[in-house]
């Protein structure tokens, strides 16, 4: 379940030593437009290791130190919030545990999940962002959105990206972008992005049209369903990580699958993800094919 089948709470990370209003911003309009619940997250580490307990006499006071940080980080940013959603219903908690597998759990009955960054070669002790997108991207039974920069707000008219290759886990995605370009009231770019390879037994032509008519024939479906959706599709050419960075480039959000056509079996998440992650200059919206 993506989107309209999931009515569950909108969870949110907070990171108790970073800027956590773009992210929670994010979360709170979601919740507000999806007309379900908000829940603030922090979890802190234990206080070891658990392969050597006891050997670090500071490490006590150093996790009741992060314990209270979280506190009142999760009670600022809750009032906040509030103050922002006033109609909507939050709530936090706050949790002993590995940031990655408590926000994995939460996936288990979230509509989304919400994390603040995507500066993914940083590591933190608290729900730091760059550590846990891409593990928390990987496991989550929910769409998990990276707010890295702000939606475009006062681009207009206002539009949202989504990836198409044919795959179950892009078909996934599009199921989600049509439900929010609908929650939104603004358009839809539907794109497939072609990359040709050095030696090919289909002519260019031949290809992109097969491409065309993939994308045309996937997109049919939702909108019928959603007919109040203005669509556009196209196929363009060229890296996939960068074409659809660039076409997202005054995006709302875009939204792509969790492993794409032709990914390794093992791969949790596809090269494209990891790409517009780094590269993406709005938030990055991942769905997974569950």
């Amino acid at each position: 379940m993506t989107g309209t089948n999931r009515r569950g709470d909108v969870v949110v990370g907070v990171d108790p030593v970073r800027n956590w209003h773009l992210a929670l911003a994010w979360a709170a309009d979601e919740a507000h437009r999806r007309g379900v619940g908000l829940r603030l997250v922090v979890a802190v580490p234990p206080p070891h290791d658990g392969q050597h307990p006891g050997q670090h006499p500071a490490a006590a006071t150093r996790h009741a130190a992060r314990t209270t940080a979280g506190r009142e980080a999760l009670h600022a940013a809750l009032d906040w919030a509030r103050a922002r959603r006033p109609g909507v219903a939050a709530a936090s908690a706050l949790f002993d545990g590995s940031p990655v597998g408590v926000l994995t759990d939460q996936s288990r009955d979230a509509s989304m999940v919400v994390l603040g960054s995507r500066h993914l070669s940083r590591t933190e002790e608290f729900l730091s962002s760059g550590s846990l997108v891409v593990p928390v991207t990987a496991r989550a039974q929910c769409p998990v959105v990276v707010v890295g920069d702000a939606e475009h707000v006062t681009q207009q008219p206002a539009y949202l990206v989504v990836g198409v290759d044919g795959s179950d886990s892009s078909g996934a995605a599009l199921e989600l972008a049509f439900e929010e370009a609908d929650l939104r009231r603004c358009q839809l770019r539907a794109i497939a992005v072609w990359q040709p390879p050095a030696f090919s037994p289909h002519t260019g032509d031949t290809r992109f049209h097969a491409e065309r008519r993939l994308l045309s024939e996937t997109t049919a479906g939702w909108a019928q369903r959603y007919p109040d959706v203005r669509l556009t599709h196209e196929v363009l050419i060229g890296s996939p990580v960068e074409t659809l960075a660039h076409a997202a480039e005054h995006a709302l959000a875009v939204v792509v699958g969790r492993r794409g056509r032709g990914g390794y079996t093992g791969m949790r998440v596809g090269s494209v993800v990891h790409g517009l992650l780094h590269r993406a200059h709005c938030p990055v919206i991942t769905v997974p094919d569950v």
